[in-house]
């Protein structure tokens, strides 16, 4: 990882590999007080390139209440980096969430390639050998004003979500590191946010899940069709 916050647990390049980590669903804080929210959800019928699509498409407030019911409040758009069908890298989006009983709050992501994270070599030895099938990773901020750093990087947090593709779908891990932005985050930023940042995350996924393949192969995304069930 290209930056001296640690992800608080295991060696962010560990979350590369298939082999069971020391947590895959908690939360921890390191030494500084940065928040790491770990996640595991399974996707049952759903694939990495499938999730890696889901970004280029969703666009309206619609959409974000498919994905979470609940939690998720408002879509205000993304930015002209975004290219629906192609690319979210580079792109921005700005959105309205809540995290359970936690009050609606104002959201910025700004998304990056993993290789922002992971060392490329790394990296890339995982999608060769089938560890990894899709990713999403970005810079986060939360707030009506919200910090941001030289290169327009929200700089609250960092996510990722990485997918490996299984014979029932694929296992997706997700990592957020929050707190970055704040002088104490010890202190600053309790526990509850995290908890219910998991909560959300896993609810999310799971009902993203259960829409995605249909959904996909519905918009022929990546140009296939559709498996015939019978």
């Amino acid at each position: 990882m290209k930056t001296n916050q640690a992800w608080a647990v295991n060696d962010i390049h560990q979350l590369l590999l298939p082999h069971p980590l020391r947590m895959e669903m908690g939360i921890e804080r390191d030494e500084n007080g940065l928040l790491t929210v770990a996640v595991r959800t399974d996707l049952h019928g759903c694939k990495g390139r499938m999730l890696a699509w889901w970004f280029t498409f969703f666009e309206t407030t619609q959409h974000i209440h498919w994905w979470h019911p609940h939690d998720h409040v408002a879509h205000h758009g993304w930015d002209d980096k975004w290219q629906k069908g192609e690319s979210f890298i580079g792109a921005s989006i700005h959105a309205v969430e809540s995290l359970g009983a936690i009050p609606p709050v104002a959201a910025k992501l700004k998304f990056r390639d993993p290789t922002d994270f992971f060392e490329t070599s790394a990296y890339e030895k995982a999608i060769k050998e089938g560890h990894i099938s899709g990713a999403v990773c970005s810079s986060i901020g939360f707030g009506e004003h919200i910090e941001m750093d030289a290169e327009g990087y929200p700089t609250d947090g960092k996510m990722m979500h990485l997918a490996r593709d299984t014979e029932f779908g694929c296992v997706l891990r997700s990592r957020f590191l929050l707190g970055a932005s704040l002088e104490d985050p010890g202190t600053q930023l309790p526990d509850e946010i995290g908890l219910e940042l998991m909560r959300h995350c896993y609810n999310e996924f799971t009902y993203l899940s259960r829409f995605l393949p249909s959904l996909y192969y519905g918009e022929h995304a990546n140009g296939e069709s559709a498996p015939l069930p019978w």
